[in-house]
């Protein structure tokens, strides 16, 4: 037997030998290990989505950018106005 089904064997048989009085908290306790653990997952998985989202992976529909990166400002920056300014916007 592995090392996990020895622990969970002891806990059964540790549950087991407990008062009736003591089982509606330990219910609870294990209500709040299991939330605890979800939110956890939840909390690397929402980190993970957020830095993807920022860094905007795969949103390009673009291939090759990194090669491409001079040609691409080349094409979005005007040379006369910069980047804010399009040729022919007023002063």
């Amino acid at each position: 037997m592995d090392k996990t089904t020895i622990e969970r064997q002891k806990l059964i048989t540790a549950v087991s030998n407990l008062p009736d009085e003591v089982l509606l908290e330990l219910a609870s306790f294990i209500d709040y290990l299991y939330y605890k653990s979800v939110q956890r997952r939840e909390a690397n998985n929402n980190a993970a989505n957020f830095l993807l989202a920022v860094a905007g992976l795969g949103n390009s529909c673009q291939e090759d950018v990194s090669e491409r990166d001079e040609e691409i400002l080349r094409n979005e920056i005007d040379p006369v106005y910069g980047w804010n300014l399009k040729s022919g916007a007023p002063k």
